[in-house]
């Protein structure tokens, strides 16, 4: 003989139910607040710590920069056809300083061309020579004031970034551009940046 169910046992499973399926909506409701919080925060157009720290380092005598035979640089794939031309090592050498390595462009529409100068700077006791600069990918390009920037003296890198260059729109983008050169102890440089693509 088979047991039959009462209309209280059923009322009892079926508000269990529910109250299981209400729990299991609030939960996923909570987890599409908190991405979406998250997502909000990372599209924000926020200073950096690394951008605010060296803004003071940035000034820099007019007379000091070098403009000679300069340097374009573009997204280059493989080694390097030039050698970088490092000094004896028992002489003086030279000392590639660069005041901020990091720069936001915030938020940018998605076919905005931006760009930043960079500052590099020889604190060192020869002439630092610059032999390649390239860039991390073809929507960045980047234009050196000179080659070879003598002891204290300084160099203008300008870096340009094209955010029309191929789709990127929504993402947060960073491109690099390093530096070839001849400091012994730093002779892959490198500066980046970073730009939040609208979607308009």
């Amino acid at each position: 003989m088979s047991k039959r169910r009462t209309p209280k046992r059923r009322s009892r499973r079926y508000r269990s139910y529910k109250k299981n399926n209400s729990l299991t909506m609030v939960l996923i409701g909570g987890i599409a607040l908190i991405l979406l919080l998250v997502g909000w925060y990372l599209l924000q157009d926020r200073e950096t710590p690394s951008l605010a720290a060296s803004t003071d380092a940035l000034t820099y005598n007019p007379e000091d920069v070098v403009y000679d035979e300069g340097l374009f640089g573009v997204h280059e794939m493989g080694p390097s056809q030039t050698p970088i031309p490092f000094l004896p090592a028992d002489g003086p050498q030279p000392k590639l300083e660069i005041p901020q390595t990091y720069w936001s462009f915030g938020q940018v529409g998605p076919r905005d061309v931006v760009d930043h100068v960079f500052v590099l700077k020889n604190v060192g006791d020869a002439p630092l020579t610059i032999s390649r600069i390239y860039t991390t990918c073809g929507c960045t390009t980047a234009e050196l004031s000179a080659r070879v920037i003598p002891p204290g003296k300084i160099a203008l890198l300008r870096v340009i970034f094209d955010a029309g260059y191929h789709d990127v729109r929504g993402q947060r983008v960073r491109r690099g551009v390093i530096i070839e050169n001849n400091d012994p102890t730093n002779s892959q440089a490198e500066v980046w940046t970073e730009a939040a693509v609208r979607w308009k």
